[in-house]
């Protein structure tokens, strides 16, 4: 059995209903959408969530339920999601008191701001967990077509509002499909995803990607089709794009939450890469981007930068120099434009320069690009996040990969 197999290698399982009649989803209008399409009986899916419960109670690795994948279609409504959803969570419940409830928003799955004024009751507490999908295509072609900050901002406002805002009510959310055609060379996908891993680091939140998958042995009546979203190549051994596991590998250390905890401290990241801002191993004055489990505590307060017990704190230099790392001149430092990615110093003329990156992974300060309105320009190179733990970062085998991997500055 699929399941034991990864059991046997620590692999967590989550059991998710995707369609009832089988095929690739989705469409509004594929009959799988809502409760009471032609292939979508509530009272068969109930019954169904019930059977696939107790079959796993028991089994340590399975340890959640989503109730069903991507709702959606002319159908879709608030009170029957209400009514159905709340059914399918008591079903599972009742059959396995361990696993994890799992509950899907609307249009496809990326919309939950109606749970916001009229929440979800349930007889049991301490396992419900709500699910979003977010992929660039989320927003049609609005990353190509607007400035690259305005539509970030834009659109982490929808995030927020359609499910983001579960996160400061202590609700577990899942980010539960979100991934890019791993091929590159779409600027959709670049500028959205440097959006998204800012926003999901930010808030250490729990994510599945798609896709692991390499090929399908049958797709859309293609035999052997390539899934260009799976990190697994076609002959599903290699790596497809191995920059692409960098720029995750962030996003897969718990930076808050229970377990071993440390003094709160920060993290400059930078989603283009999946690197962190880190000093250099032959002079510690000087910054250059690195593996994020190699940086050093940072603290961001009163808008200086400084590493935490050390008389050293981020300096800018002027314009198209390296900043640098001083004992006496701290630079003020300001999150600027709609995505709050840039981190910014005023020079003496009033003039903002903003941290960027060079070829060689040098850390400088550069004059802000794209902060509003040009939609052909591209600001990935100055996006930064400053990121909150509480827990410290585990060395791993994919973090030594990665740092081989990545681009050598003239300083390592």
């Amino acid at each position: 059995m699929v399941v034991t197999k990864l059991g046997n290698h620590n692999v967590m399982v989550i059991l998710d209903n995707h369609l009832t009649k089988s095929g690739w989803c989705c469409a509004n209008n594929d009959g799988n959408g809502f409760f009471g399409d032609n292939f979508f009986d509530p009272t068969v899916w109930t019954a169904a969530l019930s059977k696939m419960a107790a079959t796993f109670n028991g089994v340590s690795n399975v340890v959640g339920m989503s109730l069903r994948n991507e709702l959606r279609g002319p159908k879709q409504n608030v009170n029957d999601w209400f009514k159905y959803m709340q059914q399918g969570a008591e079903a599972v419940h009742s059959a396995n008191k361990n696993v994890l409830v799992i509950m899907s928003g609307l249009s496809f799955d990326t919309g939950l701001s109606f749970i916001m004024p009229r929440p979800v009751h349930l007889s049991f507490t301490g396992k419900l967990v709500f699910e979003l999908h977010w992929y660039s295509f989320s927003d049609g072609n609005s990353w190509s077509t607007n400035n690259s900050n305005d539509n970030c901002g834009q659109v982490l406002n929808r995030i927020r509002n359609n499910g983001g805002f579960l996160l400061n009510q202590g609700f577990p959310l899942f980010l539960r499909e979100f991934g890019i055609d791993e091929r590159g060379g779409n600027v959709n996908n670049d500028r959205y995803f440097g959006c998204l891993t800012g926003w999901a680091a930010e808030n250490d939140v729990d994510w599945s990607l798609w896709a692991l998958t390499g090929t399908y042995y049958l797709r859309q009546g293609v035999v052997g089709l390539n899934e260009y979203y799976g990190v697994l190549d076609s002959d599903w051994i290699s790596v497809r794009n191995s920059s692409f596991l960098q720029k995750i590998s962030l996003l897969q250390s718990t930076l808050q939450g229970p377990g071993p905890r440390t003094d709160a401290y920060n993290l400059v990241f930078h989603p283009l890469t999946g690197l962190c801002l880190v000093c250099s191993l032959k002079d510690t004055t000087m910054l250059t981007l690195g593996p994020c489990n190699s940086s050093e505590p940072w603290s961001y307060t009163k808008k200086t930068l400084r590493i935490e017990d050390q008389p050293l704190c981020l300096q800018s230099n002027g314009p198209e120099n390296r900043v640098t790392m001083s004992r006496t001149d701290c630079s003020i430092w300001q999150t600027i434009s709609a995505s709050r990615m840039h981190l910014a110093s005023t020079t003496s003329n009033n003039n903002p320069l903003c941290l960027d990156v060079d070829a060689t992974n040098n850390i400088l300060a550069n004059p802000c690009k794209c902060l509003s309105m040009d939609s052909s320009c591209q600001p990935m190179s100055q996006w930064f996040k400053i990121i909150n733990a509480t827990r410290p970062l585990k060395s791993s085998k994919l973090y030594k990969q990665l740092e081989n991997l990545s681009p050598k500055s003239d300083m390592l």
